[in-house]
């Protein structure tokens, strides 16, 4: 083949193309730029539940027991409510492996051994991802060392990864951080097989660090084990950094906060688990007449796309249930824009009109 016939086919493929996307077909490749909108469906099923300890401590054997039964309870929610899917990430509520009472010194315990035997049996049998949370003795040079723990284990039940709370609390009068806690130091986003995940601990959540930092390291799942229950901020974290946070408490609510803010699934009933799928390859809109609070999409689509649009927030979060057919081809076929192209178009005509003005 010459050159000058080469040139040709390239030329008409691109003819080619450019008539398919003005007949109305799905784009092939988005004329804007790639997020993850334009990645294939990720879905994941998450599971949390309400559980306080509330001083009772019967012993490690039985707590382990009582916790791993809620894991078990999960994934026979799964099997119920996703027949031939499994659960994928189970978190339990904060430090509550471990107990309450005394000094760290003497409620933490060691990983190695019971810990990490039942917690990873249980990862093991359903295949999950499980957090565990305890008050957690790690060997230092300088002695043992107690932090407030989340310990993410993988589906074959290994260590992934440690967060350490950072920011533990000292109660009204005190000036120890509960009652021997010393403070971790970072903040790391571990890669699971369905997506990037971060966790903070109860009272990181009045602080802003460690979110900003794991939506910067691109944390898609943030997962919050608390003793306190709280709905404001954490949906105001949500929506503010794009990433669905799951809180696990020890009462009031366990909830799942979508990337707009805005709940996806919330329960309030203490032990009774919350499973809820989630797709991590999503895009948010706002308003537009086009759009029709949904039902545009869903007119074109039917039951390949999903969403979760509320009127009273003129807000919405939309993913494909066709694995062919990234949710970003569906929004860019109709015309429609994602929340952030929409915000930085305005921006530029906004500075522009600013620019004339001041000529």
């Amino acid at each position: 083949m010459n050159r000058r016939a080469l040139l040709w086919i390239i030329v008409v493929s691109g003819f080619l193309l450019a008539d398919e996307r003005v007949r109305g077909g799905e784009p092939s490749a988005p004329s804007r730029p790639r997020t993850k909108a334009d990645r294939p469906p990720r879905k994941v099923i998450v599971g949390t539940v309400i559980f306080g300890p509330y001083g009772r401590y019967d012993g490690l054997e039985d707590r382990m027991k009582e916790l791993c039964g809620f894991v078990d309870a999960m994934a026979g929610d799964v099997a119920r409510k996703y027949p031939g899917r499994r659960l994928d990430l189970a978190i339990l509520p904060e430090t509550t492996v471990t107990s309450t009472h005394g000094p760290a010194s003497e409620r933490a315990m060691l990983l190695q051994g019971p810990v990490l035997e039942t917690f990873g049996a249980a990862a093991r049998r359903h295949k999950t991802y499980l957090v565990v949370p305890l008050d957690l003795a790690e060997k230092h040079t300088s002695g043992l060392v107690y932090s407030n723990a989340a310990v993410l284990l993988d589906r074959q039940g290994a260590v992934v990864g440690i967060y350490r709370k950072v920011h533990p609390v000292a109660l009204l009068g005190r000036d120890d951080l509960e009652n021997g806690i010393t403070p971790g130091g970072e903040f790391p986003v571990f890669d699971c097989d369905f997506g990037k995940l971060g966790i903070q601990i109860c009272w990181d959540m009045v602080f802003d660090d460690g979110w900003k930092a794991l939506a910067e390291k691109g944390a898609e799942i943030v997962v919050w084990p608390s003793a306190s229950p709280a709905t404001a901020q954490p949906a105001a974290r949500a929506g503010r950094h794009r990433y669905f946070i799951v809180s696990s408490c020890w009462r009031n609510n366990a909830t799942i906060y979508e990337p707009t803010g805005l709940v996806a699934a919330r329960v309030e009933t203490p032990g009774k688990p919350l499973v809820q799928e989630l797709d991590l390859s999503y895009a948010v809109l706002g308003w537009s007449a086009p759009l029709r609070d949904g039902k545009a999409l869903a007119a074109k689509y039917g039951e390949r796309v999903g969403y979760h649009y509320e009127p009273r927030e003129d807000l919405g979060m939309f993913w494909s249930n066709d694995p062919h057919t990234p949710i970003g081809a569906m929004i860019e076929s109709l015309g429609l824009e994602e929340l952030g192209d929409q915000i930085a178009r305005n921006r530029r005509l906004q500075d522009a009109a600013r620019g004339r003005l001041a000529r």
